[in-house]
């Protein structure tokens, strides 16, 4: 960091910023340096202020410099315009990236990425950098030489780095920082409505009496919902509000009613779906309450869509972990009770759920019934017990859970292939 500044006026964490930088730079081999919103190095794990080898040279070969620190918030400034991250290229052809630090909603710092290049290091337009800054023909071997040390990387991977440091710059962020998620997926989202309504109108549909509302759109969104298929249902409900946008000439009020009908809709098929009656219901007034709030159709279809995620949630990831502890809970129940007088009501009620419901969940997630796992389970302890020759055979089943002594063996045999006696004979090589 440049001597004379003061850390405690910047605002920034400059132990987790050290660590993050230190973290991308180590994990991916590429460069990572912090800079202040002045433009000076706040962090540079490769200590080289800022500037990579090649840059240096040819400032040496010019006997100036090359204007980095304004290349780098030029950068960063892009960014944080741009929803967070800004792929670009320096004066001298490399390529940087950078995501913006904000705290207390304003931007006190960014991360940058790079150099690197896109094309071979012998497809450089090295030609086209000396004719600029009029370098001498006796430096380009030695500019050469540090060209090949810049790593070349694929525009997709260039993407993804990019897509990283903005991930890492938004964990030494704080809380503020989320808004430019939410401004992305708003960008993102209204250009998949303005593509919608452009088809539309190419299917010949200037009048908009001349096309009626999509229900079956509505039907496969709500299908979808219920199925807990995220991607899906946002992918059907762009091109709802597509339509709803059309067909409506952009009237706010109007719009806000269809949309507080979807919210109802959406409600339903996260039930019908097994989320939480209790929980959507308190979701729904939260979410018709909130609605007040909004006043463009940016705003209101953006939130719409968390709302549609918010359900599909409780259909879908959040059921999946609910089910799966169940499972977990009533396994456990069993294998400590298997050798008592076990029902499904019982395990059921263990784990908090109407025996119907707990058998078709147990049955979707173990692959099999309540009985027949039991039987598993104590035909499994029975084995061990029958290998032991002082536990008389009258009194296994009663220790594997079965009251009844032909049940066990015709249960076993099933199971097996052959009676328990026949099994401790054989000592258990069937």
């Amino acid at each position: 960091m440049e001597a004379g500044v003061d850390t405690n006026d910047i605002k920034l964490d400059m132990a987790s910023l050290r660590r993050c930088a230190d973290a991308y730079s180590l994990s991916t081999g590429i460069q990572c340096i912090v800079i202040h919103t002045d433009g000076f190095i706040l962090y540079d794990p490769g200590s080289s202020k800022g500037v990579c080898k090649f840059c240096k040279k040819v400032q040496h070969i010019l006997n100036h410099h090359s204007g980095c620190a304004n290349v780098h918030l030029y950068g960063s400034y892009q960014a944080e315009r741009f929803g967070g991250k800004y792929v670009f290229f320096c004066p001298l052809g490399m390529i940087h990236w950078a995501s913006p630090i904000t705290i207390d909603g304003r931007m006190r710092g960014a991360m940058l990425g790079g150099p690197v290049l896109m094309v071979d290091s012998e497809e450089f337009l090295m030609d086209d950098i000396i004719r600029k800054n009029n370098i001498s023909e006796e430096y380009i071997d030695e500019l050469r030489r540090y060209i090949y040390d810049i790593p070349v990387v694929q525009p997709n991977v260039v993407e993804n780095l990019s897509e990283l440091l903005f991930i890492t710059a938004s964990h030494i962020s704080d809380i503020q920082h989320s808004r430019y998620l939410d401004e992305r997926e708003m960008q993102e989202q209204q250009a998949n409505i303005s593509e919608y309504i452009h088809y539309i109108k190419t299917m010949g549909g200037s009048d908009t009496g001349d096309r009626g509302y999509p229900l079956e759109k509505e039907r496969e969104l709500l299908s979808l919902i219920s199925l807990g298929d995220k991607a899906g249902s946002q992918k059907v409900l762009n091109e709802i509000f597509g339509y709803i946008f059309f067909s409506t000439g952009g009237k706010f009020e109007v719009i806000k009613a269809r949309v507080l009908e979807l919210i109802v809709l959406l409600s339903r098929a996260a039930l019908e779906g097994g989320a939480d009656v209790e929980q959507i219901f308190g979701l729904n007034y939260k979410f018709i309450n909130e609605i007040h709030d909004f006043h463009t159709v940016e705003e209101l279809t953006f939130w719409l869509s968390k709302i549609m995620a918010r359900f599909t949630d409780c259909v879908f990831n959040f059921a999946n972990i609910k089910h799966a502890d169940v499972i977990y809970k009533a396994l456990d129940y069993i294998k400590r009770n298997y050798m008592k007088k076990l029902t499904l009501e019982e395990v059921a009620s263990h784990v908090y759920l109407s025996p119907s419901y707990f058998s078709k969940v147990f049955k979707d997630e173990t692959g099999c019934n309540f009985i027949t796992y039991v039987n598993q389970i104590r035909i499994k302890v029975s084995k061990n017990l029958l290998l032991d020759d002082s536990i008389a055979l009258v009194d296994i089943a009663s220790l594997a859970g079965y009251e009844d002594q032909s049940y066990f063996s015709k249960t076993f045999k099933r199971l097996t292939g052959v009676t328990p006696g026949r099994f401790r004979e054989c000592r258990g090589k069937t």
